[in-house]
């Protein structure tokens, strides 16, 4: 029996093994203190024990210090099981922060207890990312277990602090430890895909979040006249900001959607009671813009529009920058990890992969700036960051199948 012949028929058995490690995943709400957490530690620590019973000779953590956490460190871990070819490295990264529950009343189950029905598991992180935790595990228990040496290295980092930038996650990573990775090594983010597995992201759009604070003077609500409302003055550049969509309208149809957004999301509260006409409001704008565009312009025309909005209301407006990150030269389709996770799906989901651009930020971009290809790929219904966020058991051991292929043809 070949190597990969085994690794399948071994990956059939572990339905109860995908079960009960995500069952231990989801019992860890790993969030990162921008979410209003203490980080990834106690995950990491599960992680780590995990990895040693499945065999890994050394689990290697590499630390960034965060002052925020009580910890005082956001832990990435690093394993790597040795190939014929110790020279190459076929990398899966993952990452175990997960965002918050949200509202709890819409969640069917408890989002931090594992529900299981048939096939299908519930609970926060379950696709993100523990999906990709559990199908580059599932692979590395099948190795092992086989005593299986494979042609070039099978290497798995899970990373910190994916959610909110990864500052302390993989870019902390690539800085700290640059001699982990060669030239010719692949990569995979299993963080993102469809659930026909022909996902297969090659480029991403540039981030541009900004945090928008409105000020103006407080009074009573019967005598409006007196104060400057600055939800009113809010509202009006909500309004405007609809306006990027017409003066940026590039579209390519690498990306899904086309062309760049811009939307208002999180406003934080203003005053406590109904009768008082706030003067204080702060409210968040997510953009993802086409590589067409600098976010330099998007930002000249947002601040054109908060000029208009601050001579009609009477407010003081700032624009702060929560996270920009410029996009990452794309992965190209002809390179090495896109051919091989292209035969691999097609091997066993019998679909077509095809390259695609989407507007979320991965890992992969983090990668591609340093030179190294990068692809994004999971079979996944896309619920992430949603009430009763669900996997499958079943596609999480077909794409530990997808990545054994991947293993099995790389010289």
């Amino acid at each position: 029996m070949s190597m990969l012949q085994d690794v399948f028929s071994r990956l059939e058995g572990y339905a109860s093994a995908v079960v009960s490690l995500q069952q231990s995943l989801v019992a860890i709400p790993a969030l990162g203190p921008d979410n209003g957490g203490q980080g990834e530690l106690d995950k990491a620590l599960y992680l780590t024990e995990y990895l040693k019973g499945l065999g890994f000779a050394e689990v290697l953590r590499v630390d960034a210090p965060d002052a925020r956490v009580a910890s005082g460190v956001r832990p990435n871990l690093v394993a790597v099981i040795p190939g014929q070819r110790t020279d190459k490295t076929f990398w899966v990264i993952s990452h175990t922060d997960v965002v918050p529950a949200g509202d709890l009343s819409l969640w069917k189950t408890d989002p931090f207890t594992l529900h299981v029905d048939g096939d299908t598991l519930t609970g926060r992180g379950v696709e993100d990312n523990h999906q990709g935790i559990v199908s580059s595990l599932m692979l590395a228990k099948a190795l092992l277990e086989s005593n299986a040496v494979p042609p070039v290295n099978f290497g798995v980092i899970l990373v910190a602090d994916e959610e909110t930038g990864s500052q302390y996650g993989l870019e902390y990573v690539l800085q700290a430890r640059p001699d982990l990775f060669r030239p010719d090594d692949l990569f995979l983010a299993p963080d993102f895909g469809n659930a026909e597995s022909t996902m297969l992201e090659v480029a991403e759009k540039c981030i541009l979040w900004l945090k928008i604070t409105v000020v103006g003077k407080q009074c009573h609500a019967s005598t409006p006249y007196q104060g400057r409302n600055t939800l009113v003055a809010t509202a009006d550049l909500i309004m405007r900001l609809q306006e990027l969509y017409t003066q940026f309208p590039d579209e390519d149809p690498l990306f899904n959607p086309a062309h760049s957004t811009f939307e208002p999301t999180r406003k934080e509260e203003n005053v406590p009671n109904v009768n008082t006409v706030p003067g204080y409001d702060v409210f968040y704008v997510d953009c993802r813009v086409l590589p067409s565009y600098s976010p330099d312009e998007v930002l000249a025309s947002v601040r054109a529009m908060a000029d208009v909005v601050e001579q009609a209301r009477g407010v003081k407006i700032a624009i702060d920058i929560v996270q920009r990150t410029e996009a990452a030269p794309p992965t190209s389709p002809d390179s090495e990890i896109v051919v091989r996770l292209t035969a691999g799906i097609q091997a066993v989901y019998g679909t077509q992969a095809v390259p695609t651009g989407i507007g979320g930020g991965t890992v992969a971009s983090f990668l591609r700036r340093r030179g190294h290809p990068c692809a994004v790929w999971a079979t996944c219904v896309h619920n992430a960051h949603q009430p009763n966020e669900s996997s499958s058991i079943s596609t999480q051991l077909g794409d530990a199948k997808v990545m054994a292929h991947v293993l099995a043809h790389t010289a």
